[in-house]
């Protein structure tokens, strides 16, 4: 009796798995046009550029953040291009506002039918600096406002048997981050949510896409929070964040996003490097963990500010607005990811750069003229002096000639 319920068991194990593979195998490639898209941080930053893309395949998109003005400027920007977007102030660490947004979405433009939790915070600084409150933070922006989100749309994505989930975590996700303990906690926790949604949701034709990015050229710094030494840990997040073999312009990440998701993917990593690091730890997990603790022996130590925490935008110093930094300033100005004034701040510093360069020119042709004038005088006056010697000499010459007797014996004539 026992063995023919264990076998059984064994049956419906495998019917099960079969089930699950024959789901995988005959997921579609969809396409965006006309879908209903929800995009949670969506009003800068990677939010801000897939909806970009989003628009012009003529998806129906809703963006969702915490910040109205950010939201404001974010709509014009994809008006500006063309598009439009319906947006919803909404807070993804409170599970009353996701529900209430969710319904707002579906009551004006239909049920969602791709959700892109792509909502985030990061604080930076080493873990001393760290506070219970900053692992909290984290992992309701990261973990529960993903779960609360894809909760909320699941009914109508069940009942239409179809849908796509693409959850943003990160290179974090896979292995750790110096001094980013909360964030890469967070996106840990994420990427098995994510991995986990995917087995459950396959049968019910819902396709869940997990991305795990490295630097990303999102202008995304100005809005992080960093501790401690704030301007130092700034400094380096900024440099890493713009050096091109690290990190990936955004454009083109949302583009392999996008294309993940349509294909059905399960998951993608981002940037070479990135790609590099998580399969090293992946074989060897304790060998690349030291070797990141070393790398953090080389990062700023506790100091400054402490506990406290200051925005990107809040502890800038001479290296992170250098031109080391300026693919990623370039971003943020792109990226609607500088506040109003910073922005203001930033144009009046090139004007001012241009016009200086401008009076630097029109000083310097000035000055060579003057220059030249002066030069000009000086060799005249040094020709003139060298033609007088000459001249004087002769005729100093000419005279001693003219004393000598001639051919009959008397002086020649003058």
């Amino acid at each position: 009796m026992e063995t023919r319920t264990n076998e059984d068991t064994a049956r419906r194990g495998a019917a099960s798995l079969l089930g699950a593979v024959r789901a995988a195998l005959s997921i579609d490639f969809v396409s965006f046009r006309g879908k209903v898209v929800l995009i949670t941080g969506g009003s800068r930053g990677l939010g801000l550029v897939l909806a970009r893309r989003l628009v012009r395949e003529g998806a129906r998109v809703a963006l969702i953040a915490r910040d109205e003005e950010e939201l404001s400027r974010a709509r014009e920007d994809l008006r500006r291009r063309g598009g439009d977007a319906l947006v919803v102030k909404c807070d993804v660490r409170e599970r009353a506002q996701i529900q209430s947004a969710v319904r707002k979405v579906s009551q004006e433009m239909g049920p969602v039918e791709v959700l892109i939790n792509n909502a985030g915070t990061i604080t930076v600084g080493p873990l001393e600096a760290m506070t219970t409150e900053d692992f909290d933070d984290a992992m309701r922006t990261h973990f529960y406002g993903a779960l609360w989100m894809t909760l909320a749309v699941l009914p109508d994505m069940r009942k239409a048997g179809r849908g796509r989930i693409i959850n943003i975590s990160s290179v974090g996700g896979e292995m750790p981050a110096p001094h980013a303990l909360p964030y890469t906690a967070s996106k840990f926790a994420l990427r098995g949510l994510s991995e986990g949604l995917r087995a459950e949701l396959l049968k019910d034709g819902i396709v869940v896409t997990t991305v795990c990015p490295g630097f990303m050229r999102t202008g995304s710094p100005y809005n992080c929070f960093f501790k401690g030494q704030n301007r130092r840990e700034m400094a380096w997040f900024m440099l890493a964040d713009s050096l091109p073999i690290l990190s990936m312009d955004a454009d083109r990440a949302a583009r392999i996003i996008l294309r993940a998701s349509r294909l059905g993917r399960a998951e993608i990593t981002l940037t070479t490097v990135a790609k590099i690091a998580a399969r090293a730890h992946g074989v060897f997990p304790g060998l690349v963990t030291d070797r990141l603790g070393f790398l953090g022996r080389l990062l700023p130590d506790m100091g400054g500010i402490g506990t406290r925490r200051a925005k990107g935008s809040d502890s800038l110093s001479r290296i992170s607005t250098s031109i080391l930094t300026i693919l990623t300033q370039r971003a943020a100005q792109d990226n609607n990811e500088l506040p109003p004034d910073s922005r203001d701040e930033r144009e009046e510093r090139e004007s001012g750069r241009e016009a200086g360069e401008e009076t630097g020119r029109e000083a310097g042709e000035e000055t060579g003229r003057e220059a030249g004038k002066e030069t000009g005088k000086e060799a005249g006056k040094e020709s003139g002096r060298e033609a007088g010697k000459h001249s004087g000499k002769e005729t100093h010459k000419g005279g001693k000639d003219s004393s000598k007797p001639g051919r009959h014996g008397r002086p020649s004539s003058p």
